[in-house]
């Protein structure tokens, strides 16, 4: 016999980093509505920060996308999973359009509303007046987000929610874009400008992939040391780059620095691929040359989470190497540490068991 779980009528109060005018993030109590039958109540464990995140301080915004935690809630709609079940967290798709149809939820119709919009589709809000949540569809710089089952992937009990967390966005953007998007295979050669979070892991991808030439490129040379520790074969240090003219597969931008951006077109060989993780792409250069934008490494999140956790079990994508871990309330720090280049990841806990 199924056990039935009430539905939660009334809204909640919850702990969440209000963003204010002075680019701090400050922790109010704030009260959350209870989730729509489509809806999904997510105690929040951890959540890594990601530069995504930096980009959209604004007064009044709750956000934070990398979330982790454990189902409190369902709505009468949900299916796939119940109060207690482990979950991380990734972008928001609607789940019904064509795109979505097609099992190609990166191309959602609805993609720019749904994460960039501080609301929900039909423009509702389950956050009171003058807070901006619903960042990626759960804004989890929070103790608590609503979600849906789009946008969350059940995980083993047994794992530890406060390290899977950077999965959700970071991470799967990197692995993804050498995994699903350019499908780097044995033998090939590219370029990784940038060694945070993202650059890593295309790194740990392309090491996995085979890749015969892996060249890391960042200013920080802690990174570099660390790239090459996880798989890339080179590195070369901002200002001190060598000459890679017509050699390359491919090149992965993760930095968008205009004169990096130009070294890594002009790396690229007859028919290359290069990848601006910064924005910007659908270009077409002399020798059937391509510069591409990637969003989420073209993945899957259901898909393709499980499948970084495997590889993580199996120990050939060590991404916990990339982590450092912060309480909640420390999150000014976290997220200056993370301007600064300080540190690659940084991981935000609430005081719990994970």
């Amino acid at each position: 016999m199924s056990v039935q779980h009430p539905q939660r009528t009334h809204p909640r109060v919850i702990r969440a980093a209000v963003a204010c005018s002075d680019h701090q993030l400050k922790f109010e109590k704030i009260s959350l509505a209870a989730p729509r039958r489509n809806e999904v109540g997510v105690r929040i464990v951890a959540c890594g920060i990601c530069h995504t995140d930096l980009g959209f301080i604004s007064p009044g915004a709750v956000l934070g996308h990398e979330g982790a935690g454990i189902v409190d809630q369902v709505g009468s709609a949900v299916k796939n999973v119940k109060p207690g079940d482990h979950v991380a967290l990734s972008f928001q798709s609607c789940g019904q359009c064509d795109a979505c149809s097609a099992h190609r939820p990166v191309d959602c119709e609805h993609f720019s509303t749904l994460n960039f919009g501080f609301s929900r589709l039909d423009g509702s809000s389950a956050y009171p007046q003058g807070i901006d949540g619903h960042f990626f569809g759960q804004s989890s710089f929070a103790s608590y987000a609503l979600v849906t089952e789009q946008n969350l992937v059940k995980v083993d009990k047994s794992l530890p929610l406060a390290t899977l967390a950077p999965l959700g966005c970071g991470l799967q953007t990197g692995a993804g874009t050498v995994m699903n998007t350019l499908k780097v295979k044995q033998g090939d050669r590219l370029l990784v400008i940038g060694t945070g979070a993202v650059g890593m892991a295309a790194v740990m991808a392309a090491k996995i992939a085979g890749a015969k030439e892996i060249i890391a490129l960042d200013q920080h040379q802690h990174r570099l040391d660390l790239a090459q520790e996880l798989g890339a074969t080179e590195a070369l240090k901002t200002g001190r780059e060598r000459n890679l003219q017509g050699q390359l597969d491919y090149v992965i931008d993760t930095a968008g620095v205009s004169s990096l951006d130009k070294l890594g077109q002009d790396a690229l060989k007859d028919g290359g691929v290069m990848v601006r993780l910064t924005g910007a792409g659908g270009a077409t250069l002399p020798r059937r040359r391509k510069i591409l934008s990637v969003i989420q490494g073209d993945s899957v999140a259901q898909e393709f989470i499980p499948k970084m956790i495997s590889l993580w079990q199996s120990g050939s994508f060590p991404f916990d190497r990339l982590l450092h871990f912060y309480d909640f309330e420390e999150i000014n720090q976290a997220i200056e540490d993370t301007r600064s280049g300080k540190v690659i990841k940084a991981v935000l806990c609430w005081p719990q068991a994970s």
